[in-house]
């Protein structure tokens, strides 16, 4: 069967149509690598850290718990921002399927896609200002004190 001219026209301008979405979509899952590797040094902070609370004296012991505390509010922060931006990159996906859907079928899916786009920026919007929490908290907790 031949392939029509409309037909060609209707999946290249799908395809027009997916690409914003796509860049931002490639934008989200760059964040994602950040946020990952910080909540995996701050795990990795935490095991090294629990590790030594055995054999270490009262002092150490205290000040130790509350570097654990602090970390854990931290892998709180960091584990919200990556579930919330990885719900905007499905809901983004979602995006593509129903811009894809609309052109394809015809469906009248407008609603549908703005409410998707919507969500999926408040999703992105709520992760970014708990990684921006998180970055926060971390500069809190360590100070660096330079020695003229």
């Amino acid at each position: 069967m031949p392939t029509s001219p409309e037909s060609v026209h209707t999946v290249a301008s799908a395809i027009n149509l997916a690409l914003a979405p796509v860049f931002l979509l490639s934008g989200i899952a760059g964040l994602l690598v950040v946020m990952t590797g910080r909540l995996g040094r701050i795990i990795d902070r935490g095991r090294s850290l629990y590790e030594r609370e055995g054999d270490a004296s009262s002092d150490e012991a205290s000040a130790l718990h509350q570097e654990l505390r602090q970390l854990e509010h931290r892998r709180h922060f960091a584990s919200l921002a990556i579930t919330a931006c990885t719900i905007a990159a499905l809901l983004v996906c979602l995006v593509i399927c129903a811009l894809f859907i609309e052109v394809m079928v015809g469906a009248p899916l407008n609603w549908l896609i703005g409410g998707l786009f919507s969500v999926a920026t408040l999703a992105l919007v709520f992760g970014l200002m708990c990684f921006l929490r998180e970055v926060h908290l971390a500069t809190l907790t360590v100070r660096i004190h330079v020695h003229h």
